[in-house]
């Protein structure tokens, strides 16, 4: 394989990942130079969300009609121009527009990132080049709050985003010299109503769950949004399935693997989304560390992501995606549930070696999910399926933080205490039971399902 290609496309998308995680320790120091309070400024947070839920659907159809590798450079470009905006900004307004310019870039890096991955990339090395991808999305939100409180507390805050400029001119001119074109240019139309109707509904569901998760504004407003969301949604299906070239081509889920890619792979990241939210908090309002030391804490997760992806290959190859998938999810559920046992009389090395634990069974269930959701999917299909997945993603993690906040109000409310060590307990055993679920989708895959791309010989029937 050459692995200058996975290579090129994680670092761009370490930077989007990265970035989207660094800014959330730092946003009372930012809101105090805008004048604003960290409250209100948390719409940047969701202003980047939506702008990613809107733009990642039609960035199937971007990569045929422009070209792939033409789209992500642009991408990238458009990121660094937002960055470059969020240094610069001056209130909020100007803020939370500069952050969702880069949401537009970033909804283009991943899924067309990824399309270059499976066209570039021969079937039976698609494992170890998605091991490589996934990279960026297992560090990003474990090392971005103690990088961001560490540039926030000796630099300042505009250096989280000025830092992306030469990262992303380097990563353009990468792209441009070790970046194949991958194919001829599809040149068919937009489907205008179903992008009209997936933004509007991944939006609302975005934007109603980050509101109600993250409240910078009247719950009402997060529920209204999520039931406009909805109803796009429902409306969205219905039109896709009569239209000959939908925006989102929901027939790709008549393929058992690609359905249980996509939906026990959103059910696993329920908890994904919800750990990185749970994790910190409780080590600084349960334990009372200071930022810094939570963060260097949880980044023993992302250590022991990054070890497990040399052995990612081998793994599926020897168990099949089957079995490695659903023994990961029952793993990776009960190292969530160990975060539930955590006390600060507990030994650091405990703790380092349940998250060092937890972080490879994470890891190894995305680079199978991920690579397995292509298994059967022909070529001509791809760009239909990544942004699939990638909107999957987006929605799973958000509803995970929204459960994860969930929890803690019910539990407080009903306990009648302020938030405490209990109630973070509480919620890592119930997430833990809800990201276990995954493994009654994985098992029922076929033992086989995936072979061609794992290099693990078929059952002789």
């Amino acid at each position: 394989m050459n692995r200058s290609v996975p290579l090129v496309l994680a670092v761009a998308l370490f930077m989007e990942n990265m970035d989207s995680n660094v800014i959330s320790t730092s946003l009372p120091a930012i809101a105090d130079d805008l004048g604003t309070s960290p409250i209100a400024l948390k719409l940047a947070l969701t202003g980047y969300l939506v702008s990613l839920a809107v733009f990642i659907p039609v960035s199937g159809w971007m990569a045929d009609r422009f070209g792939a590798k033409r789209v992500f450079r642009a991408a990238i470009a458009v990121f660094v121009v937002g960055s470059l905006a969020c240094a610069i900004s001056n209130s909020l307004t100007t803020f939370v527009l500069a952050r969702s310019l880069q949401g537009m870039g970033g909804a283009m890096m991943t899924p067309v990132g990824r399309l270059l991955i499976i066209r570039l990339t021969p079937r039976n090395e698609l494992v170890s080049a998605m091991a490589w991808l996934s990279i960026p999305a297992m560090i990003g939100p474990l090392a971005g709050p103690p990088i961001g409180g560490f540039i926030t507390t000796y630099f300042t805050w505009h250096w989280i985003f000025i830092i992306n400029v030469p990262i992303g001119i380097l990563g353009i001119w990468f792209a441009g010299k070790y970046l194949p074109d991958t194919d001829d240019l599809i040149n068919r139309k937009l489907d205008w109503t179903g992008f009209a109707l997936s933004g509007l509904g991944m939006a609302g569901v975005v934007f109603g769950l980050s509101v109600v998760s993250l409240p910078a504004l009247p719950p009402f407003v997060g529920l209204g949004t999520l039931f406009l969301g909805i109803v796009s949604s429902v409306l969205y299906i219905r039109h896709a399935r009569h239209r000959l070239n939908p925006l989102l081509d929901l027939s790709l889920f008549n393929n058992k693997v690609f359905r249980t890619s996509v939906v026990g792979g959103s059910i696993f990241r329920l908890g994904v989304g919800a750990v990185p939210f749970l994790l910190p908090l409780m080590f600084q309002v349960g334990f009372g560390l200071t930022p810094f030391q939570s963060g260097m804490l949880t980044f023993t997760s992302a250590i022991g992501a990054v070890t497990m992806k040399f052995g990612a290959r081998s793994m599926f190859a020897r168990f099949g995606f089957r079995n490695s998938l659903a023994f990961c999810a029952l793993i990776s559920a009960g190292s969530i549930a160990l975060n539930g046992f955590f006390t600060p009389e507990t030994p650091y090395w405990i703790i380092f070696m349940a998250l060092l634990i937890g972080g490879v069974g994470r890891s190894l269930l995305f680079t199978g999910v991920n690579t397995l959701g292509y298994a059967e999917i022909p070529n001509d299909k791809t760009s239909q399926a990544t942004p699939i997945t990638a909107v999957a993603q987006q929605v799973s993690l958000a509803i995970g933080v929204a459960i994860a906040g969930a929890i803690l109000e019910v539990s407080t409310l009903l306990q009648g205490h302020e938030l405490q060590l209990s109630d973070f307990h509480i919620g890592f055993f119930i997430i833990a039971i809800i990201s276990g679920l995954a493994f009654f989708s994985f098992i029922r895959l076929d033992p086989d399902a995936g072979h061609q791309l794992s290099g693990r010989k078929p059952r002789q029937k």
